[in-house]
Parts: structure tokens; C-alpha cells; sequence
């Protein structure tokens, strides 16, 4: 195993050691050492910088390198040594840079400081994962308009305050929820771009007297620009908390999706059979299928919500520039994206083997009088007033009710009592395919409107 020099780095100053809780206390390395490979990465590109402007040799430069590139080896066969003693990912890979290449790993600091260097790793840090994130993110997009393709034609009920409303289709309802995330992947696209901005050049909260290149390490490093003010640089946390927001919008979204699935997949619902990889049963009855997967995402959206609330509180007393509260930013960072990933990875990888209930779908939709909106505008195509005809169609449901029948099933006569302007016709309207097939505008359920949906959806994902 390799090992980390155990004197502190930043230890000259202080006359007495650190209280041993306290050095626990205070230190992030058992947390932060996730963004090692940013850390390097950026200790490259800052040491590519320095020998460009003149303040490192050539020598220097390639042993800097040589040395962070065995680190990272070190790091990802783990045989690496973390030290308490060092506090940070960042000064242990220091520390161990100087053991191996000496003076020059002490230079590598000059003209940055902590503050910009863990600034910048975050911000690379979430930088990958956002790539990680669109990717499952796309992935569970392309299962819903590929469940939504096979049940462009497929009726169920459409609910508002979870009672039978007017009759859909199952494609319609998917396309909902790709809409939903179609706005996700948008703000993801947003957030990523105010991120890639870079903090590293702004040392502690000044700058530096030395003469670097801030734009050959913004290039170096992918970022779009350096950021334009030292004090902010080293301070802003704005891009975590609005991946936080974002992140709390998606895990909302699927906490919706999957409390419909949860509904949907109960004995009193029946619209749909979950995959039995993606349940469990239930220790003492033998007949349960738990829907464990959807109900674990619902209950982990409140988590990453906690996370936005506890950077927000983080955030909103501290004064310019950097403190030392924001060591207390990674942990919810981390766990949103963790949280996040996995939980898209989890529904991208369960939507597909959905199972539609067909029939107790349509079955359900018929119950309800689902059709009673497309009764009233028929009788306003007739020359009705809207309101007049809200009123007879109530008393139309209300024969229904007490005669245990659906619209359609009335007869003309018994309709004909509550309008004259009722003819023959009006069983067309009165049907659950007529009424979805009725709505064929953009954005309606007709099922040759789903079908156009869902192939302008397959574009956008190309």
C-alpha cells in the first residue's frame, strides 16, 4: 500500500497540534475522495498552465503529471492511503505527489488555493454526472414512447381529483409522462451550462499576483469560459443548488409516475401487471406482490427535496467569500446524484416489461359516464348553449345512476326526454372510441394524435 506523508501541509502556523476530535471533525476526506479523478485532472491542467506562462519548467511540468497520473492508478486499484491528517482529497493527493516527486509537488499549488481548487472539482464533478444522468434520463424517455406505441388505441379512464373524468388512451397517458421529462432533460441542459464555468485562478478570494492563463485552463479543462469575479468564484454554490432543484423536479415527476403505477397495479385498480423482478413479496402473506421499486422511488423524491432545502439553509447567511459551512455541500450533492441515477436507471429498466390490462382498462372507462362532456358538446353542435346543456346531460347522469346504466346504454327515447335536439346520431359521440377518436387536435388523445406524438418524440430523442 502506498502512504500519504503524515504532516499536515497547512500546519506552520498553529503553535499546538490539532485536538484529535477536532481533526476528525473538520476533515471531508472520507466523503470528498470521490472526486479524486477531478482533482487530478484539474492539478494537470493548472500544471500544463504554469509551465505555459513560465513559472514551471518543462521537467517540472512532466514530473507533476507523471506523478498525479500514478496517483490516479494508485487510486483506482485502491491502494491508495487516505489520511485524516490531510483533511481533504485535495491535500492528500498533494502530499503524496511530494513523497514521490518531491519539491516539485510543492510548487504545484502556486497560484491557486483550496478554495478555487474544490470550486472547480465539484463543478467537474457534476459535470459527469449530468452526462450520467441524461443518459438514464433518455433511456426511460425512449421505454415510455415505446410502451405509449403499443397502446396508442388502448382506452382507460382519465381521472381528475381520481375520479373518472373522460376517456383516454394508454399512449396518451404515457406521452404525459414523457412531456413531464422532456422538461427535466431541459433544465438538466440549462444547468449544465451555468456550471461549466470555471472558479479555478481565483485562489483563496483575490486572484493571484502571478502571471497565469486562466483561458488555456478553462480550455484545458472543457469549461465554456473562467468565471468573472474572484470573491463569487470561490463562494457560489448556486450551480449545486440548482441541480439540487432540478434533480427534486425529476424525483417529483417520478414519485407521480410512480404512485399511478402503485394505484394501477392494486386489486382495486387492475389496469396493470408489474414485473415480478421489480417486486418482492410479503414475508407473512403468501399472495402479495409489492410494488418495492416504485415505492422506494416515491419515498426517495423526499430525500433529495431535503437535500435542496438543507443547501438552500447552507447558503443563505454566508458572507463573501469562502467558509467553511460549505463542506457540508458534498454529502447532499452526492447522495441527489447517486439517488438520482439510480433510481432513472431503476424505472428505465422497469418501464418496458409494464403489462396493460386492456379490458378492466376499457371497463373501467366506461364506468363513470366518461362520455357525458361529449353529450354536452353535441347538443352545443345543435344550437345549445353550453351551460343549458351541462344541465341536461346532469339530469341524463342521474337517470344513469339510478337505473344502474351507462350513457350508451339509454335508449334514444329516454334521451330524448331530456332534449328534443337528441337524434340517432348521438350513439356515434357516445361510444368510448368515438369520444377518444373525436379529439384529434395537437395534444389530444385520439389515437392517430398519439401516433404523431410519439414519432416527433422518437426524433427529438435521435
Amino acid at each position: 500500500m502506498t502512504s500519504v506523508n503524515s504532516e499536515k501541509l497547512s500546519s506552520a502556523r498553529f503553535a499546538q497540534a490539532t485536538d484529535a476530535f477536532v481533526e476528525v471533525f473538520t476533515a471531508s476526506v472520507d466523503f470528498d475522495q470521490r472526486m479524486a479523478a477531478q482533482d487530478i485532472q484539474g492539478s494537470i491542467a493548472h500544471a500544463t498552465m504554469l509551465c505555459a506562462v513560465g513559472i514551471l519548467t518543462e521537467a517540472e511540468r512532466d514530473a507533476i503529471i507523471g506523478g498525479l497520473t500514478q496517483i490516479g492508478g494508485e487510486i483506482d486499484r485502491g491502494e491508495f492511503v487516505w489520511s485524516i491528517k490531510q483533511e481533504d482529497v485535495h491535500m492528500n493527493i498533494e502530499a503524496r505527489l511530494t513523497d514521490l516527486i518531491g519539491i516539485a509537488g510543492k510548487k504545484l499549488h502556486t497560484g491557486r488555493s483550496r478554495n478555487d481548487q474544490v470550486a472547480t472539482d465539484i463543478r467537474l464533478y457534476l459535470r459527469s454526472e449530468i452526462v450520467q444522468i441524461t443518459a438514464q434520463l433518455t433511456r426511460l424517455q425512449a421505454a415510455i414512447v415505446e410502451l405509449a406505441a403499443q397502446h396508442a388505441d388502448t382506452i382507460m379512464p382519465g381521472f381528475t381529483h381520481l375520479q373518472v373524468a373522460q376517456p383516454i388512451t394508454f399512449g396518451h397517458h404515457l406521452m404525459a409522462w414523457f412531456e413531464m421529462l422532456i422538461r427535466d432533460r431541459e433544465r438538466l441542459d440549462d444547468c449544465a451550462k451555468r456550471l461549466n464555468v470555471m472558479p479555478l485562478g481565483a485562489a483563496a478570494l483575490a486572484g493571484t499576483s502571478y502571471p497565469i492563463d486562466r483561458q488555456l485552463t478553462a480550455e484545458l479543462l472543457g469549461f465554456s469560459r473562467p468565471s468573472a469575479n474572484s470573491l463569487d468564484s470561490v463562494s457560489d454554490r448556486d450551480f449545486a443548488i440548482e441541480f439540487t432543484a432540478v434533480a427534486s423536479l425529476i424525483m417529483m415527476h417520478l414519485s407521480r409516475f410512480s404512485e399511478e403505477l402503485i394505484l394501477w397495479s392494486s386489486a382495486q385498480f387492475d389496469f396493470i401487471d408489474m414485473p415480478d423482478a421489480f417486486c418482492t413479496g410479503s414475508s407473512i402473506m403468501p399472495q402479495k406482490k409489492n410494488p418495492d421499486v416504485p415505492e422506494l422511488v416515491r419515498g426517495k423524491s423526499g430525500r433529495v427535496t431535503g437535500h435542496l432545502v438543507a443547501l438552500l439553509m447552507l447558503m443563505k447567511s454566508q458572507p463573501l467569500a469562502y467558509n467553511k459551512d460549505n463542506q457540508e455541500d458534498k454529502e447532499p450533492l452526492f447522495d441527489t446524484a447517486d439517488t438520482l441515477v439510480n433510481c432513472l436507471r431503476a424505472y428505465a429498466d422497469m418501464v418496458p416489461h409494464i403489462t396493460a390490462k386492456k379490458a378492466n382498462m376499457y371497463q373501467s372507462a366506461k364506468r363513470g359516464f366518461a362520455t357525458a362532456t361529449d353529450l354536452a358538446d353535441y347538443l352545443v353542435r345543435k344550437g345549445m348553449a353550453f351551460r343549458d346543456a351541462h344541465e341536461v346531460v346532469g339530469l341524463a347522469v342521474r337517470l344513469g345512476l339510478e337505473t344502474q346504466r351507462d350513457l350508451s346504454e339509454l335508449t334514444l327515447a329516454e334521451l330524448q326526454g331530456f332534449s328534443p335536439l337528441i337524434t340517432e346520431d348521438v350513439f356515434g359521440y357516445l361510444t368510448l372510441e368515438g369520444s377518444v377518436a373525436a379529439r384529434r387536435h395537437i395534444g389530444g388523445t385520439a389515437p392517430e394524435t398519439v401516433r404523431l406524438a410519439i414519432e416527433a418524440a422518437r426524433q427529438r430523442l435521435v
